[in-house]
């Protein structure tokens, strides 16, 4: 039987000697360079797919980011790439190692976790599954549906290289800092390390029940003006929307606003929310603990969200519910067009990168705070206990989910 040949000539076979490898060494890069990783350093944790152009943007903010050279960079794969390799191992700034997810659709192409010939159709009645007799005919999620291997693929990977990092990785065995959790489409500003340190310092002194700090925002305009400057803002915003008139509208539109990071900068504290904190965020050890213990929580949800299922454990199972300290000027931009939800006829990065660098080079002068003031959450409303996504009905998403909980 030939081999199938996947990306730069390798074969299904090589390819799955080489994840093995890599995962079996567990080598690090330019160690001999940066020293040994510190007990209370950053660890920053990427998941990475095969979104190549964008993950060389997220690099090259990471290279000017101040205090890099004591971090270690976890870069977490689900596709294997010789080209994303190579651009990887380029990294020369701080200490750097790769790990592969190895359940993956990549090598796993007509099987589970991948897409297997005899698995039901997403859509196909369960009656007719029945009939039928495909393999998981009996577990359509609540919505009726039926698995689909590339969206239950982001939450398998993100649970696995969580348990990877905490508890299999000998570099980061005796690690109790933080760990800040990216994706191959985000953008970092040259303080995030700064300002995660300050957060990190403001929990201890004031916030114990913190434990996720978030960096990051999906919002697109960044006011962060006092009550008595809304004014000033609302011009601001209506000057910006006459400028762009008779233009063809972007997809994605940055305001950027006179005094868009004051000094001191504002953090709020708030109940953790997927949907608005799962950007940019960050916990330790012991936050992961209380994670891992509630884990059928996540892995038997039927969401296919890996943040709402987060959320889930959340409402559900923890004795001390997530709580963030969220920065209001974020420190970490999400620059991807396209990916798992999104097909856009232009995927080029180039126009959403150009406005994050524009309201970070706005910001400049107001980057670097000394300190930090706390806001709290006014309205507390009580969240709704909400049913999932669906998406994960499947038992065998299940098994394998809590197959790779390491406790």
């Amino acid at each position: 039987m030939t081999s199938v040949m996947f990306t730069n000539n390798c074969s299904l076979p090589d390819i799955k000697r080489s994840i093995a490898q890599y995962n079996q060494q567990q080598f690090v890069y330019n160690e001999n360079i940066f020293g040994p990783l510190q007990s209370d350093s950053v660890v920053i944790v990427i998941q990475i797919h095969d979104r190549i152009t964008y993950l060389r943007h997220l690099i090259v903010s990471l290279a000017q980011a101040r205090g890099i050279s004591q971090t270690l960079l976890v870069f977490s794969h689900d596709y294997y790439d010789e080209e994303m390799n190579s651009l990887v191992q380029s990294v020369d700034f701080c200490k750097v190692i790769q790990i592969f997810y190895p359940y993956s659709i990549q090598t796993h192409p007509h099987e589970f976790p991948g897409e297997d010939p005899g698995d039901c159709p997403r859509d196909m009645k369960r009656e007719q599954a029945l009939l039928t007799k495909c393999n998981n005919a009996l577990y359509p999620d609540l919505y009726g549906h039926y698995r689909e291997a590339k969206f239950t693929q982001t939450k398998h990977h993100w649970w696995w290289k969580a348990n990877r990092v905490f508890n299999q990785l000998e570099v980061t065995r005796n690690h109790t800092g933080l760990v800040v959790f990216l994706e191959e489409d985000h953008y970092v500003a040259e303080d995030f390390i700064h300002i995660l340190k300050l957060m990190e310092n403001r929990c201890k002194e004031s916030c114990r029940h913190c434990n996720i700090l978030s960096l990051g925002t999906y919002l697109k305009t960044y006011n962060y003006y006092g009550d008595s400057k809304k004014k000033e803002a609302l011009r601001a915003i209506k000057q910006q929307f006459i400028k762009n008139v008779g233009q063809v509208h972007p997809s994605w539109t940055f305001q950027v606003l006179p005094s868009l990071y004051q000094h001191p900068q504002k953090v709020e504290i708030t109940p953790w929310i997927s949907s608005k904190h799962n950007m940019g965020m960050a916990f330790n050890r012991t936050t992961w603990m209380q994670i891992i213990e509630c884990a059928a929580y996540f892995c038997k949800y039927d969401d296919y969200n890996w943040d709402w299922s987060l959320q889930h454990i959340s409402q559900n199972c923890l004795k001390q519910k997530l709580h963030a300290m969220v920065a209001r000027g974020p420190r970490v931009f999400h620059i991807g067009e396209c990916g798992v939800h999104h097909k856009k006829n232009n995927c080029e990065s180039t126009s959403v990168i150009s406005k994050v660098q524009q309201v970070l080079k706005s910001a400049k002068r107001h980057l670097y705070p000394d300190n930090l003031i706390l806001t709290y959450t006014t309205i507390l409303k009580k969240t709704k206990l909400r049913k999932g996504n669906g998406g994960w009905g499947d038992r065998r998403d299940h098994k394998l989910c809590m197959g790779m909980t390491i406790r």
